[in-house]
């Protein structure tokens, strides 16, 4: 439902609905699932959002190199839109036979036969043009994450709002932002694997007489990013009705993953191979809001840093700041500080596959944190 942004503008409100005493509402004339995003850069009160200190300090290396990259501004993307030329790398006629939809459990990702390279402006321009702004931009290490954004389609169009129109729509809020990482990986045979994951937040009201509000985390929502892809495949060529139904008809592989505790730690045994395992976990680290420093294929590790939200989410709380503050802005140090370095370990163990956490120097970590942590992994490969 529909809620005001800002307590101070419920008296604005309160004077246009006694101006409308008498009128019946209407139905809503949004379709349930329609999207219509708005960067919260653009007029949506909310923090201004910056990188990262974390997603700045990826290692460079040459696969995914091309030119023109940066951080997108807003009045940068204002021009953009004015002034952005076409791609020239066009997609070829036969597309449709040249990308596919894998799915594992809830996870869905796009194989397509064309290089990281060729494919990178056009998904960063699929992005802008949904209403988002490019907050992360690492071609090199082939991350692109969105800032928050607000689905302004949830906003049900009642009376009220058709008849004041923009007078009163900047004070209405859905109370939920979005964001979401696309990570492209080169594949075998000259294709490209693109996995689009989504972070979500709410507006929580709190308080005696809900005099002040929290940001909170939402589950990661596993339609949404089917959605997003979807609508990318449409982008690189693909018929609308095709892609849907590509989408829906994945082949969906049953994995079974489970945790272990051993004599030598707990870790996740996964029934798939290794180049799977290894997909999943990273599109896994991505849902939960790891960073990602860095990763080795060869050597099966992703670099992640990790923050444990429930004590931050105590600590905020206990000084009336929103969880999500962190996110919204790079500026705590403290936050920065509490961020520990783990390993993510992906082995081929002949059967399956094991997912173990280590700590930063290598070693099998035997936390609260690193049970923690597999317990989050497990929930996202289940």
């Amino acid at each position: 439902m529909a809620q005001i942004n800002i307590s101070s503008k419920r008296l604005i409100l309160a004077l246009a609905l006694v101006s409308l005493v008498g009128c019946s509402s209407v139905n809503s004339l949004l379709e349930s699932d329609r999207i219509d995003y708005k960067s919260t850069a653009e007029g949506i009160k909310a923090p201004t959002l910056e990188i990262p200190p974390d997603l700045t300090q990826l290692q460079r290396d040459n696969r995914y190199a091309i030119p023109n990259t940066g951080t997108v501004t807003a009045s940068g993307f204002q021009q953009q839109q004015a002034i952005r030329p076409v791609s020239a790398e066009v997609a070829p006629k036969d597309i449709g036979t040249d990308i596919r939809v894998e799915r594992d459990g809830s996870q869905r990702w796009l194989v397509v036969k064309r290089s990281p390279e060729a494919l990178w402006l056009q998904v960063k321009e699929f992005w802008q043009d949904s209403g988002f702004l490019i907050n992360v931009d690492q071609p090199d290490a082939g991350v692109m994450e969105t800032d928050w954004a607000e689905n302004r389609a949830k906003i049900p169009q009642d009376i009220l709002r058709k008849t004041l129109g923009k007078v009163i729509d900047s004070l209405y809020s859905t109370g939920e932002l979005d964001k979401f990482r696309t990570r492209l990986e080169r594949g075998a045979n000259g294709t490209t694997e693109i996995f689009i994951s989504h972070r979500g937040a709410q507006e929580v009201l709190v308080g005696v007489d809900k005099e002040r509000s929290l940001w909170t985390p939402r589950p990661p929502d596993p339609d949404l990013e089917a959605e997003f892809l979807s609508r990318l495949m449409v982008r690189l060529g693909i018929d609308g009705a095709r892609a849907k139904l590509a989408m829906e008809k994945a082949a969906q592989k049953q994995s079974q993953a489970s945790l272990i505790k051993g004599a030598n730690g707990a870790y996740v045994e996964v029934n798939e191979s290794f180049d799977r395992v290894w997909r999943r976990v990273g599109l896994a680290l991505d849902r939960v809001g790891f960073t990602v420093e860095d990763r080795d294929r060869s050597q099966g590790l992703y670099f992640v840093r990790y923050v444990d939200q429930d004590k931050i989410a105590q600590e905020k709380a206990a000084s009336e700041k929103g969880i999500l503050s962190k996110w919204f802005t790079s500026s705590s140090k403290d936050d920065q500080a509490k961020a520990k370095r783990y390993r993510i370990s992906v082995k081929s163990d002949g059967v399956g596959s094991k997912v173990v956490v280590l700590g930063n120097d290598g070693q099998a970590e035997r936390s609260a944190i690193a049970d923690k942590i597999l317990s989050l992994l497990l929930d996202q490969l289940k």
